[in-house]
């Protein structure tokens, strides 16, 4: 797919340079609005298709380009010149970093472990907080995700909690899969998040009516 793209977009990232990350921090994707010149549909239709790319690539082998690929895919039905931008920035990185993949191999950490974060208010348009996380199974990433909060959150610690639930429900599927395969994960699984501002919430010093469900999620896993 990385030689697809290539093959695609090559030339019309030419003048880009090589790119170290596929997008630059504090950088975001903010929809247009009615005043904003949108692409010709030919052009929206080269968008989608670049955007398609990504995602199979994000989907099987590049968890690295998830949260701009999530970026990038907010305008799949009318993105405009700067957009177009952004998008030829991660595709430049793409072909820049096109040896890389997940690597499978074999590893002495044994278990799940699970790296999750949060983006409070990362969304620059609803001002919605983003969730990201990584999940390794012996050594070997298995699951990944960068995904917009369903609703907004008041407060950091609160978006913690939320990414937190959400890759305690992935922990779940993921166990209901390796029972049904009869594999031992060889241990408890385990899941790294940002101390400084989860613990208030877990140590019930912070409260209120958009974790009640979220505490139910947690106390199931």
């Amino acid at each position: 797919m990385v030689k697809k793209t290539e093959k695609e977009f090559g030339d019309a990232v030419s003048y880009l340079k090589n790119m170290k990350v596929p997008m630059a921090s504090g950088i975001t994707v903010i929809r247009p609005t009615e005043d904003d010149p949108l692409l010709s549909p030919e052009d929206q239709k080269d968008y989608r298709s670049a955007v398609g790319m990504l995602l199979y690539l994000v989907k099987h082998s590049r968890p690295d380009l998830s949260n701009s690929v999530r970026e990038v895919s907010k305008v799949m039905d009318g993105a405009t010149d700067e957009h177009v931008t952004i998008l030829h920035r991660v595709i430049k990185f793409v072909i820049y970093t096109k040896d890389r993949g997940v690597l499978i191999k074999p590893d002495k950490n044994r278990g799940i472990i699970a790296y999750c974060d949060s983006d409070f208010a990362g969304d620059m348009g609803n001002r919605r907080s983003i969730t990201g996380f990584l999940i390794y199974l012996f050594g070997v990433p298995i699951s990944w995700k960068s995904k917009q909060q369903g609703g907004v959150t008041l407060i950091s610690s609160e978006a913690e909690y939320y990414a937190i639930s959400e890759v305690s429900m992935e922990l779940k599927f993921l166990k209901m899969v390796m029972d049904f395969l009869e594999i031992e994960p060889g241990g408890p699984m385990k899941v790294f998040v940002d101390k400084q501002f989860i613990l208030p919430i877990t140590r019930q010093v912070v409260r209120g009516q958009n974790t009640l469900t979220r505490d139910y999620i947690l106390s199931e896993n």
